[in-house]
């Protein structure tokens, strides 16, 4: 198991226009191929602006399998143009569990 994170930094406020676009365009696409999101999250304290997403696959070859289906999706680059200026960093990680931790399947 891994899971993907991805961290991104929008304009000053731009993080609830972000939100309900992805809602509303987005994260259809991705439940569609991706499945439910592990997480999501948006940052409160600390450095503002921030929505991060978890995203939990098999392995690297199930991510890429299913990412490659998203972006065929013909969906997905309607959504893309709905958020188009509203990012200013997008930063992901693969992260892996250590060994001594087993998350519930």
């Amino acid at each position: 198991m891994i899971l993907e994170e991805r961290d991104y930094r929008l304009k000053p406020g731009k993080a609830p226009t972000f939100l309900q676009i992805y809602e509303k365009y987005g994260l259809p696409v991705q439940r569609r191929h991706l499945g439910e999101p592990y997480g999501f999250f948006t940052s409160e304290i600390g450095e503002l602006n921030h929505v991060v997403a978890m995203w939990r696959y098999n392995d690297l070859n199930d991510r890429a399998e299913r990412r490659a289906a998203m972006l065929l999706d013909p969906d997905w680059p309607g959504y893309l143009s709905k958020i188009d200026g509203l990012i200013d960093v997008q930063n992901i990680r693969i992260l892996t569990p250590a060994g001594f931790f087993f998350p519930a399947r």
